[in-house]
């Protein structure tokens, strides 16, 4: 079971918002009763806490709905505007490394309740080649981010290393024969730039034949992703389609690179996400 930051900041979010609720509608009448009848040079000499205090309310009361604000804020943030996501590993590389930070868009594909994922507004639709941040089919506690090369009704075959969509063969050139490559093996790899029509990309290939090959016919509702890292990564060729319902949103920026607690944090990789 992975992390679920989501969940605890929406019970953040609740908790204090009840408590918030409650001292308006139980204290802050009493009040401002109280500070009604009082002279004008006491009223103003009273710092906020005394006056958060005057209608005897509970101080644990005060303490946590103090915090609301700043919880609200940071909530509708994340949960309607842009999320960050730290990427774990190596399956999207060139693309993404391994330790970069990123903001992920979370209004592109449809205005969504936290926790649940439910879609209550409807904004723009997903397209092929974004890169897109979803909640793992197989374990929805857990988030993903691969790139969408298949849309509903499309057929995807991969073979030899060659992506087809829908009859037609997706274009890469190659770039680049890298001796060392990003992966955590260091092994040789080669860099293509693929052609997905709205994207152009930078794919790995590794030397090796990759055994993860076939076709797929993606079913109404569902999107079918795969890594650029096309012979690391685990994605819609081992564990199937995903469902409409777990998107996330679109990765569209890198701002910040931290491999890990020891190392120096770079801005070296920032940049829109391609």
């Amino acid at each position: 079971m992975g992390f679920d930051f989501e969940l605890i900041l929406t019970i953040a979010f609740l908790v204090t918002g009840g408590f918030w609720l409650y001292d308006r509608i139980a204290f802050l009448p009493k009040r401002k009763a109280i500070l009604a009848e009082m002279p004008e040079d006491v009223r103003t000499a009273l710092g906020k806490n005394e006056a958060q205090l005057l209608a005897k309310t509970p101080k644990y009361v005060a303490e946590v709905k103090s915090y609301f604000v700043i919880i609200a804020v940071i909530f509708f943030l994340r949960s309607f505007v842009v999320e960050p996501f730290q990427i774990p590993s190596g399956s999207m590389l060139p693309t993404l490394k391994i330790g970069d930070f990123i903001l992920v868009n979370k209004f592109d594909y449809g205005i969504r309740l936290p926790v649940l994922n439910t879609k209550i507004i409807e904004t723009t639709e997903p397209k092929r080649g974004d890169v897109v941040v979803f909640k793992y089919p197989r374990d929805p506690s857990l988030n993903y981010i691969k790139r969408l090369v298949g849309l509903p009704g499309d057929v995807v075959s991969y073979h030899n290393k060659m992506l087809t969509v829908n009859g037609q063969q997706v274009s890469k050139d190659l770039l680049a024969e890298l001796p060392t490559s990003l992966n955590p093996n260091q092994e040789p790899v080669r860099v293509f730039k693929e052609d997905l029509g709205s994207k152009q990309h930078e794919i790995y290939n590794s030397y090796y034949q990759n055994p993860l090959e076939g076709d797929w016919v993606v079913p109404e509702g569902h999107y079918f992703v795969m890594g650029d890292n096309r012979d690391n990564s685990a994605d819609s060729r081992v564990w199937g389609f995903v469902p409409e319902a777990n998107l996330k949103g679109r990765a569209f920026y890198v701002w910040l690179h931290w491999n890990n607690f020891l190392s120096v944090p770079s801005f070296k990789n920032n940049g829109l996400i391609e």
